[in-house]
């Protein structure tokens, strides 16, 4: 199939970390296409991440709620997208247990008035696209062998994994009944500069600067695939414009490791990095209280994706890491003002309870 071409894209939760770096990607790389940033400006989104994109000309920032239908209407009429990277999420598992509501809130409803809205806009059904970029959450948890793929049902385990699997499912139904133009695609976790330290490693990262200790949940054993996220990037470039309408594509880093061990390897970067004694911030990680439900094991087969377009990630565990904690050592005053305030009210609430 031929590349689809756009005008206009309204990327959802773009000042927020995988948004941004999206948004980013997007104006850069096509300078004709008119970008439309939406965001609340929660928490964890920060205009910082996206300071040098202010004099682009075809950047437009718009402030907002995707729950609310007037203002999301406006956003149509004003900007008429073709395209939605629909990105706008509550996405913390640890958060989600302490206030599910919410996560219903924003991942389920904000989702379905997108919808809405977007089926409305689009009367001409081959004129949009709605794509949502979701979760290998969704999925459950694996024993120790296995992967899961595009045929792998549902069985989500958490309130925010059940509120990301509601929106897809919503998103398909809106195909099926509405014949909207929909896409999925579903990721492992992803890490890189500009993320939020509320997630497991720009929180080490933080936590070795301050010489705090490092929380690893249960014996440290559960297993995790990562995903870089600029190569997350690519792979959604790749399929808003070539992959198939209706169709749900894995995205997976191949680097599947246990907590304790990514934990560890950080650690001894971190040292390398900051000329310590070797054993230096190993020596902070305490085990805690393990999370309630918390899945023992995800793992993606991104083999729909490599056969169909030849993409796969770039960068091992190792590189990626270094990266990221080099980023973080050079944007340490960007560390800092994301950590003060809503972060440090979290953290305290988070952690109270259990012996770090």
């Amino acid at each position: 199939m031929s590349d689809r071409r756009f005008q206009t894209i309204l990327i959802t939760g773009g000042a927020g970390f995988i948004g941004s770096h999206v948004v980013r990607h997007f104006v850069k790389k096509y300078p004709s296409c008119q970008i439309v940033n939406l965001d609340k400006l929660t928490y964890s989104g920060n205009l910082e991440s996206l300071k040098d994109l202010e004099a682009e000309d075809n950047y437009h920032f718009v402030k907002g709620c995707i729950t609310d239908e007037p203002f999301i209407k406006k956003v149509f009429e004003d900007h008429r997208p073709e395209l939605v990277l629909h990105l706008a999420a509550e996405s913390h598992v640890d958060r989600s247990i302490l206030d599910p509501l919410e996560f219903v809130r924003t991942n389920v409803l904000g989702t379905v008035n997108l919808l809405n809205v977007a089926r409305d806009a689009w009367e001409n059904k081959s004129t949009g696209l709605f794509y949502l970029i979701s979760t290998d959450e969704v999925f459950g948890s694996l024993g120790p062998s296995g992967f899961f793929n595009e045929d792998t049902p549902y069985d989500p385990r958490s309130p925010y994994s059940a509120s990301k699997a509601s929106a897809d499912h919503f998103a398909r139904a809106y195909h099926h009944t509405y014949q909207l133009p929909i896409l999925i695609s579903n990721c492992s976790n992803n890490y890189g500069p500009y993320q939020f330290p509320e997630k497991l490693i720009p929180l080490m990262i933080n936590n070795v600067l301050d010489a705090k200790a490092l929380p690893v949940y249960g014996d440290g054993k559960n297993v995790r695939d990562w995903l870089y996220v600029q190569d997350h990037v690519e792979a959604i470039d790749l399929l808003a414009h070539r992959g198939e309408i209706a169709h749900t594509y894995n995205i997976g880093g191949w680097n599947e490791c246990t907590n304790i061990d990514l934990v560890e390897m950080l650690c001894d970067l971190m040292d390398e990095k900051l000329e310590k004694a070797r054993g230096t911030s190993r020596s902070l990680i305490s085990f805690v209280k393990d999370r309630p439900g918390h899945d023992r094991r995800y793992a993606i087969d991104s083999s729909k994706i490599h056969h169909a377009f030849g993409w796969k990630p770039t960068k091992d565990l190792q590189e990626g890491l270094s990266l990221t904690i080099d980023w973080y050592l050079s944007n340490r005053s960007w560390l800092k003002q994301v950590t003060s305030g809503a972060y440090q009210k979290y953290y305290s609430e988070m952690y109270k309870a259990q012996e770090l």
